[in-house]
C-alpha cells in the first residue's frame, strides 16, 4: 500500500520550522497560489533564501510531488530578457518555450532563480554589456569584471526540488553544467529535454559564445533567418548588414 502524497499546503506547513543547520544554501517554502497563465494553468510557489537573502520561485504544473521522470525548467532570472523583451540573449525566448513545453504535460516544474546575469548581478551585468558593446564576448566581459564565465550555482535548485519530494527529472537545458551541477547536488537526472530558440542578428554572437566555449549542446547555427516574431528593429539591422555587404 503507497503512502499518501504530501500536498502544497502540508509541505509549506511541515517546512515552516524547516532549520539547514547553517551549512550550505538554504530555502524555505513559505507560501502558494493559484496562476493561470497564457500557458495553462499552474501553482505559483515562494521561497526564501536565509542564506543569500533572495527570494526564488517555482511554477508548478499538476502532480509533481514523489513524482519521478518530472520534465523540469531552471530558468536564471534576466530582466532585460524576460521583462523588457531584450534581443542580446535567448532569455525570454527559453522561458516561454519552456512555459509552453510544460503546459502540454500533466506535470511539471519551472525553477526561477534569482541569478541575474549567470550570478553577477543587475549592475554587473549592465557592465559587460558595455565591454561586450567595446568587442569583447560574454564571458570574456565577465572575467574581465572579476568574475568566472557563469558564476551560478544550483545548489539552491537542488534543495528546491527535494522540498517539492520531486524524486528524478528530465531537464529542459542544453547546458551540460547545470546537469553536473545538480548530479553532484543528489539531483537524480533521467533525461534531457532541449531548448533550442532561433538565433536573431543582436544575439547570434551570445549563442556561437555559449555553443563554443561554455559547451552548449546546440547545433552549429545555420544561416540567419528572420521570424516574424523578431520585431522591426531585428529586421531593419538584418536589413542593412545585408546593404552594407553589397555595397562592399
Amino acid at each position: 500500500m503507497h503512502a499518501r502524497k504530501l500536498t502544497l499546503e502540508e509541505l509549506i506547513r511541515a517546512d515552516a520550522d524547516h532549520d539547514c543547520g547553517g551549512s550550505g544554501a538554504c530555502v524555505k517554502l513559505v507560501a502558494a497560489a493559484e496562476l493561470p497563465t497564457r500557458f495553462g494553468e499552474f501553482q505559483v510557489v515562494a521561497f526564501d533564501s536565509p542564506t543569500d537573502g533572495k527570494e526564488h520561485a517555482a511554477l508548478i504544473r499538476g502532480d509533481i510531488f514523489d513524482g519521478e521522470d518530472v520534465p523540469v525548467r531552471l530558468h536564471s532570472e534576466c530582466l532585460t530578457g524576460d521583462t523588457l523583451g531584450s534581443l542580446r540573449c535567448d532569455c525570454r525566448d527559453q522561458l516561454e518555450l519552456a512555459l509552453t513545453e510544460l503546459g502540454r504535460h500533466e506535470a511539471g516544474v519551472l525553477l526561477y532563480l534569482r541569478q541575474e546575469g549567470r550570478g553577477i548581478g543587475f549592475a554587473n551585468k549592465i557592465k559587460a554589456y558595455q565591454l561586450q558593446e567595446q568587442g569583447l564576448d560574454t564571458i570574456q566581459a565577465n572575467e574581465a569584471l572579476g568574475f568566472r564565465g557563469d558564476e551560478r550555482d544550483y545548489e539552491v535548485a537542488a534543495h528546491m526540488l527535494g522540498t517539492l519530494r520531486v524524486r528524478s527529472i528530465r531537464l529542459m537545458s542544453n547546458n551540460p553544467t547545470k546537469i553536473d551541477d545538480l548530479a553532484q547536488h543528489g539531483v537524480k537526472i533521467t533525461g534531457r529535454i532541449p531548448l533550442v530558440v532561433p538565433a536573431n542578428p543582436f544575439n547570434r554572437r551570445y549563442l556561437e559564445t555559449k555553443r563554443l566555449k561554455a559547451g552548449h549542446l546546440l547545433a552549429e547555427l545555420p544561416p540567419l533567418t528572420i521570424h516574424e516574431q523578431v520585431d522591426s528593429m531585428a529586421r531593419d539591422a538584418a536589413n542593412g548588414h545585408a546593404g552594407a555587404e553589397k555595397a562592399a
